[in-house]
């Protein structure tokens, strides 16, 4: 039976038309008019029988199937284009992996040691991308991804990596005295937006007070702060594992107690099923494994 797909002008008009929500800028995008995207749209919805947009005059809007659809399609699209990407120009009988990581880890930790895993396995190219959150692993079109611990990967494999500690950091010219402790109250602190309440949680371990522990800017990763600490901003609360580096040239400095309990576990998260990538994601994981057991 011949499988209902649309074709590849459809799907890429109706993406780029959803991403903008207006025929004429996904005309400019894709290099066409803006009478081709509304043809390609009109025969998707022929084919799907159904209305993928509303229609007021000259504007569109994604109805709520259309919307749905919508997020189907460029995830299926972004899939298609990395798995296209990663087979352009593979050497015969080379292998590749496609991981998911937190970027701060990726860019301060991963990426940097990775020299290392190549030495060892030249045929294996490991591919990287970002993901904060978690996500459903299967159908993905990832062969794994290393992330902290969660629900969400309920019925993966999941072998744990490392536990993740922070501290508070600092450009060196915020001190001014020997009383970092009290300084640690009158200095500007810098946040990570997913964890609003860890001033106030770090505060209460050691037994200090801050006043107003909530108030201060907000980044979203841990890569952000630690650009603010550099930059003299503030103190920046961030895994120790990110700083090394930073706190050995004297470009931060911790003056005070590491966390013991504001902390993560790490793992790599795999699918039941690694299928044709089972000999190199076992090649990835044997290799992580060695280098996070340094932590």
């Amino acid at each position: 039976m011949r499988k209902k797909i649309p074709g590849s002008r459809s799907l890429l008009a109706f993406d780029a038309a959803a991403k903008h929500g207006s025929f004429a800028r996904a005309a400019q995008e894709l290099s066409l008019t803006e009478g081709a995207i509304s043809r390609q749209i009109a025969r998707l919805e022929s084919m799907l029988n159904c209305k993928l947009f509303d229609r007021t005059g000259s504007r569109v809007k994604l109805n709520p199937v259309g919307a749905r659809y919508a997020q189907k399609i460029r995830e299926t699209l972004e899939r298609l284009e990395r798995d296209t990407q990663s087979i352009m120009g593979m050497p015969e009988g080379s292998k590749s992996l496609d991981i998911a990581a937190l970027p701060t880890f990726t860019s301060r930790w991963l990426i940097p040691r990775l020299r290392g895993f190549y030495a060892q396995h030249p045929d294996i190219t490991v591919n990287i991308a970002a993901r904060t959150e978690p996500f459903i692993l299967t159908d993905s079109g990832f062969d794994a991804i290393v992330h902290f611990d969660h629900p969400a990967w309920a019925g993966m494999h999941t072998q744990f990596l490392f536990q993740e500690t922070l501290l508070p950091v600092c450009h060196p010219m915020l001190l001014k005295d020997n009383d970092n402790i009290a300084q640690l109250n009158e200095l500007p602190r810098i946040h990570r937006r997913q964890n609003p309440d860890v001033w106030h949680r770090y505060a209460k371990e050691i037994g200090i007070e801050l006043d107003n522990p909530a108030h201060g800017v907000r980044y979203d990763l841990h890569e952000m702060a630690i650009a603010a600490a550099l930059s003299g901003q503030g103190v920046a609360m961030v895994p120790r594992m990110y700083v090394e580096s930073e706190l050995r040239s004297g470009e931060l400095v911790a003056p005070w107690p590491e966390s013991g309990l504001l902390s993560k576990k790490f793992c790599l998260v795999k699918p039941p099923e690694t299928g044709s990538n089972e000999v190199a994601l076992h090649a990835f994981e044997r290799w992580l494994l060695a280098e996070t057991h340094q932590i």
